[in-house]
């Protein structure tokens, strides 16, 4: 008891000095004036433990009054900055906690007129509220220092610290208390030296004050008010449980079980109804909060519902979806253009069973681009006070949309002066009219939406012109090619005339006819839509035997030499026919009808070397930097100018390269360089 006086004593006299001296300044501002008298109260309180007893009604009435003026103090510092946006919300939770002590001293008054039997019951009580209001308390301190403005946490840290551990003691000793049904006169006298340690944080805090301007964010208020109601719904059930204790007889112990598991039975129940989340957010929203929606937390969430990656539900079908969630809407449709109307899109929860064909005519979609407006369907539904352009909006609307009571409203996604589409909402849990906080939400997401919409369209788009554009490359390759075997078709029927009657001209035709069916038929499935360039297939291919049979269906049309030394490259070989089967035709087209084109074989280092030589008028420095490479440009007349750009691709897709040197009157050579597979031995051919 010596230790309890002294400490308590000595802790009184310290807090005493330091709030004498702040009396002179204490009118100066709020806070102030409330750090002054929770120091006198706290001087009051452990004044009445040294003198008294700790167990005393004095004492703990003395204890609530300290509990109470440093709650004001917290409360002070949260209202100093009158912006504060949830204001009423930690006013709320505040509230609540005072709420609790007052009812602490209301039991602790309560006890002395009871008889022992019942004190002893109510005091487990009272002990329970003391804890609560310590639990509170702590976690009101941990509020305090994530809200004060990051620059002035500095200032406010220690009158942090010395409240944190001022109530995890008052915690400590009550929880003893309780548990052991005794109280513990060590953590007293050691709640009583702790405290005369913390009076000089409080004086170092004075002097470090600093600016004390609190930023709040909803999620705290939230928070903040989920904390409140739940020690609401305890202190509930504790009162309620010690009356059953007071007054239950015989079955106490039955009566307080079934009461407790119905109670929480039916609060589970309650709290995970969505009508009852809808109602409480909205009635919440009205009455604490000064805007109804929190939207740095609302434009995270509807940004990120659109942005999720690949895999995820469609496009069309999030956006309906972020739409909705804005306002709690269970279900949206999106309706998209449909010719000069709009059509049924994509749904999110809601029932495609009874929708029209049709989502809206063509007035709908002109009078959305023209106004721009969210239309409120419950408003044109009552038809009152609709003045001239309401009532030009109602007749645009259709009538399967008023008929359906579900509907609520109709979003407008215009980009650019352009409709991309119109989001139908239905109506949310809690049945409410839009107000103005509503329209500009739902409009700027409506264009952020649409932004979206054009977006996706723009890019479709995109990829159909991609595909038109392969296509078209592939037609005109194969249009060059078509136009080389016409050419050798063409000379076939022409010396068919000649050599009819030449059984060894007859067969030649005929292999030369199945060969150009054969490469028809390839052309034409090279030119379905399902075709697809595949990975060239490399192998050692022995170049003499491919060179010769390109040469052997041109020399019908041309005289066509084939020089070199046996070797193997790493090639595809249909490909490479087809690429000397280029170069080799615009040879021949480029030369006299008495200069034969040459083929040439070589072998260098780890490649091999084709040569394609011809005699003909050579093509000048110009045009092969600007135009050889090119498609569509060609120096013969007729031409298409693709030969040389796919025998270029084709090569490139074997690893190898095409080059050309050529003079003007002269000639040209092109040059394939192709990786070698193995070099054989040399032997030249004729």
């Amino acid at each position: 008891m010596t230790l309890i006086l002294w400490g308590h004593a000595f802790a009184a006299l310290l807090f005493g000095m330091i709030a004498v001296s702040q009396l002179r300044d204490a009118a100066t501002a709020l806070p102030r004036l409330t750090f002054v008298v929770a120091l006198i109260a706290t001087a009051l309180w452990a004044l009445a433990v040294a003198g008294i007893d700790p167990r005393d009604i004095m004492a703990r009435i003395a204890e609530s009054g300290r509990n109470l003026a440093w709650l004001a103090f917290m409360f002070a510092l949260v209202r100093r900055d009158p912006s504060a946006p949830h204001g009423k919300a930690v006013a709320t939770v505040y509230g609540v906690v005072v709420l609790i002590v007052l009812a602490g001293i209301v039991l602790a008054i309560a006890e002395t007129t009871l008889a022992p039997a019942d004190a002893v019951s109510m005091s487990s009580s009272r002990l329970l509220l003391r804890m609560m209001v310590a639990v509170s308390a702590l976690v009101l301190v941990h509020h305090l220092y994530a809200a004060v403005a990051p620059r002035a946490r500095g200032g406010i840290l220690l009158v942090v610290i010395a409240l944190a551990v001022m109530w995890s003691l008052d915690l400590a000793l009550y929880a003893t208390a309780y548990l052991t049904q005794s109280w513990g006169v060590e953590l007293v006298a050691l709640r009583g030296a702790v405290m005369a340690l913390l009076a000089p944080l409080f004086a170092l805090a004075v002097l470090r004050n600093g600016d004390w301007t609190l930023k709040l964010s909803r999620t705290v208020a939230w928070q903040s008010l989920s904390l409140a109601a739940t020690i609401l719904w305890l202190v509930t059930m504790v009162l309620i449980t010690s009356g059953i204790a007071a007054f239950g007889g015989t079955y106490v112990r039955i009566a307080q079980t079934a009461f407790v598991f119905g109670s929480a039975a039916a609060t589970l129940t309650l709290v995970s109804s969505p009508w009852l989340k809808a109602w409480a957010k909205v009635k919440l929203a009205k009455h604490l909060f000064n805007h109804r929606y929190d939207y740095r937390a609302e434009w995270a969430r509807f940004t990120d519902t659109l942005g999720k990656p690949e895999g995820a539900a469609p496009l069309d079908e999030r956006i309906v979806k972020a739409v909705a969630d804005l306002t709690d809407s269970p279900a949206g449709l999106l309706l998209v253009p449909d010719g000069a109307g709009l059509g049924i899109g994509a749904a999110w929860n809601w029932a495609r069973d009874g929708l029209p064909a049709s989502g809206g005519d063509e007035i709908l979609a002109r009078h959305l681009v023209a106004s721009g407006r969210i239309i409120e369907l419950d408003r044109i539904r009552s038809d009152v006070g609709l003045d001239a352009e309401a009532s030009a909006e109602a007749a645009s609307v259709p009538q399967w949309m008023l008929d359906d009571g579900a509907t609520w409203a109709l979003i407008p996604l215009v980009h650019l002066d352009r409709l991309q589409g119109a989001i139908l909402l239905a109506r949310p849990p809690i049945d409410r009219a839009l107000d103005w906080e509503d329209f500009d939400l739902l409009r700027i997401a409506g264009r952020q939406a649409a932004s979206y919409l054009a977006e996706a369209r723009a890019q479709e788009a995109l990829a159909d012109a991609e595909r038109f554009d392969e296509f078209n490359r592939r037609f005109a390759f194969i249009l060059h090619d078509i136009k080389n075997l016409v050419s050798q078709l063409t000379l076939v029927a022409r010396n068919a005339e000649r050599h009819a009657d030449n059984p060894d001209f007859r067969a030649d035709m005929v292999a030369t006819l199945q060969d150009s069916a054969g490469r028809m038929n390839d052309l034409l499935a090279r030119l379905s839509q399902h075709h697809s360039a595949r990975a060239e297939e490399l192998r050692p291919v022995e170049l003499m035997p491919l060179v010769e049979r390109v040469a052997a269906r041109r020399r019908a049309q041309h005289p066509v030499a084939v020089i070199g030394v046996k070797a193997l490259a790493q090639a595809d070989p249909t490909r490479l026919e087809q690429l000397l089967g280029h170069l080799l035709q615009n040879a021949i087209e480029a030369s006299p009808a008495v200069e034969p084109v040459t083929i040439a074989v070589s072998v260098d280092a780890a490649n091999v070397v084709i040569d394609v030589i011809d005699q003909g008028c050579g093509m000048s420095p110009a045009f092969l930097r600007d135009k050889l490479f090119k498609p569509f440009a060609s120096s013969k007349p007729g031409g298409f100018g693709i030969g040389a750009f796919e025998a270029r691709q084709l090569a490139q897709a074997m690893g190898g390269s095409v080059e050309v040197t050529s003079r003007e009157g002269e000639g040209t050579r092109f040059r394939v360089i192709l990786s070698s597979a193995r070099a054989l031995p040399m032997e030249h051919a004729a």
